[in-house]
This record gives structure tokens, C-alpha cells and sequence, in this order.
């Protein structure tokens, strides 16, 4: 059911309870969802979308950026490519090599840099250093570790975790 209200606001109701009322401008939509979601189009096309049940905000840009609770952004570009930026100053880009693969590069600060793909794990230091694991469990150090202290590498790494879409 649609109304066109005397101010020149419509007001659509869906029979499942969803209601849309678009201002007079054509520009701004708030969207009320059956299950008490809330959906804003502001004037700029930027979209606030509000989680009832979880009382959380999530906030996307027209130029790509998203805008999550827990102070995480995160940019798509037109490639598909993606890269988050956390609070603590980690950066994540996550690449589509393929339908099947995908190359993540993590940067902790200006410090350390992780690369995954779907057959390894490296971690690349400052210093030069490279440790690498691979999903056979094979691992192998460049550098300074390469002197004996293999089995230091990956106390740290394995406790991370792997990104695959």
C-alpha cells in the first residue's frame, strides 16, 4: 500500500510489516524492516543500517568506505579488492587472484608485513627476516633465524589466523 502524505512524502507498507517513507526530496529513505532493522538513505547516498537485535550501527559511504561498531573501516575498490583499516593501525588488503584463490597482505603498523595465499603463510620483518609456512607444514626462515633457530619462527605466527573467501 503506498500514500503520497499532504508535506509530499510517500509512505510504503509491505504485507509482511516493512515500512518505507521516502521525503519529499526523492533523496531520503528511512526504512523500518518487519524484524525492527532500520535502513537510512541520507541525501548523499551514504546508508546507515541499524541491527536491532544486536543494537549496532553500520555505516556505508558512497565512495566505497564501511564504517563498522567496532571502529574497523573498510574500502572496496572497483576491482573487488579490499582493505580494512583497524583501530590499532593494521592495515588488511584482501586480492582476487582468481575465482578460487585470493592474496591477503597484512601490514602491523610500518613494522610487519603478512602475505597469505591459499598454499602459504609469510611473514616478513624489518630486519629482513622472512618466515614462511606452507599448508603441507613445511617452514622455512630467511635471514637471521635461518642460524639454527628454526623452531622459534612460528610460535607467534601459527597463532594467527588465515583469510580465504
Amino acid at each position: 500500500m503506498e500514500r503520497v502524505l499532504a508535506c509530499g512524502e510517500r509512505l510504503i507498507i509491505f504485507p509482511n510489516g516493512t515500512r518505507k517513507e521516502v521525503l519529499a526530496d526523492g533523496l531520503t529513505a528511512n526504512v523500518t524492516f518487519f524484524n525492527r532493522d532500520i535502513k537510512q538513505v541520507m541525501a548523499d547516498q551514504s546508508v546507515i543500517y541499524y541491527y536491532a537485535d544486536a543494537q549496532t550501527p553500520h555505516t556505508t559511504y558512497p565512495d566505497g568506505i564501511e564504517h563498522f561498531p567496532d571502529g574497523r573501516k573498510e574500502i572496496t575498490y572497483p576491482d573487488q579488492t579490499v582493505k580494512n583499516l583497524y583501530p590499532d593501525g593494521t592495515e588488511e588488503f584482501h586480492t582476487y587472484l582468481s575465482t578460487f584463490s585470493t592474496l591477503t597482505c597484512i601490514w602491523k603498523g610500518k613494522s610487519q608485513k603478512e602475505v597469505h595465499t591459499a598454499d602459504y603463510k609469510r611473514r616478513e620483518y624489518p630486519d629482513g627476516r622472512q618466515e614462511t609456512r606452507y599448508t603441507t607444514g613445511r617452514q622455512r626462515c630467511h635471514g637471521q633465524q635461518a642460524l639454527g633457530l628454526n623452531h622459534l619462527c612460528f610460535e607467534k605466527f601459527s597463532l594467527m589466523s588465515i583469510y580465504f573467501t
